[in-house]
């Protein structure tokens, strides 16, 4: 890869590490108003919703702005495209917080987890979060080894999205309808979420490796 590509790629990747840091601090502060039916603390997720629209517009702009400039051959593009579709991926996670913090607002002062789904939502929670921290660790270290294991990673993500609906969905369910929708939608929230890590970690793995061509 030549050298002035290499370097223009480089400030991309750095905005890339500071979007992923505010996605993760988006979900941690998204999980922790639904968990505690925090009005504020979900009020400030949806403002900062805005502040990773704008790092992803900064990521494209740079993008193209690289392609433009530097008319990169097949593996150089490759890698540029990557880290838009990365930035792309990073974006969706952050409206996916965002849509946490939205349902906390919308049942507050009631808490949207029923009682009997606390335990499973804060598991979840904690899943999201690590996938979140890995994805800002293999952004910064160029680590492909770490990004990889982001797909293995989201088998626990899986199984609690499973291990939901079994609960909802049991004769035993004492709260009816409405909980459950609520349930469902928080549910499919952080299982998306941890499927555009996953995307994520695909999307590193291409950037590292075309770095070190």
């Amino acid at each position: 890869m030549r050298q002035d590509f290499h370097d223009e790629l480089a400030r991309v990747s750095s905005s890339l590490v500071t979007m992923a840091k505010a996605v993760r601090e988006a979900m941690r502060q998204a999980s922790a108003a639904l968990l505690a039916a925090d009005h504020t603390l979900a009020q400030q997720v949806t403002v900062r919703d805005a502040e990773i629209d704008v790092l992803y517009r900064v990521v494209d702009d740079r993008v193209f702005d690289l392609i433009a400039r530097r008319q990169p051959v097949a593996d150089e593009l490759r890698v540029a495209l990557s880290a838009l579709q990365a930035a792309a991926d990073l974006e969706r996670m952050g409206d996916l917080a965002a849509h946490v913090a939205r349902a906390t607002l919308r049942r507050h002062p009631v808490p949207a987890v029923a009682p009997e789904l606390t335990v499973m939502f804060r598991a979840m929670s904690t899943v999201a979060d690590e996938l979140a921290g890995k994805i800002v660790a293999a952004l910064a270290d160029g680590d492909a080894e770490v990004a990889g294991r982001l797909d293995s990673d989201d088998d626990a993500m899986d199984q609690l999205h499973s291990e939901l609906f079994k609960v909802m969905l049991s004769s035993e369910w004492p709260l009816g309808v409405e909980a459950a929708v609520d349930g469902a939608l928080l549910g499919r929230y952080y299982e998306r979420f941890a499927d555009h890590a996953v995307n994520v970690g695909h999307h590193v793995m291409l950037l590292v490796v075309g770095k070190t061509d």
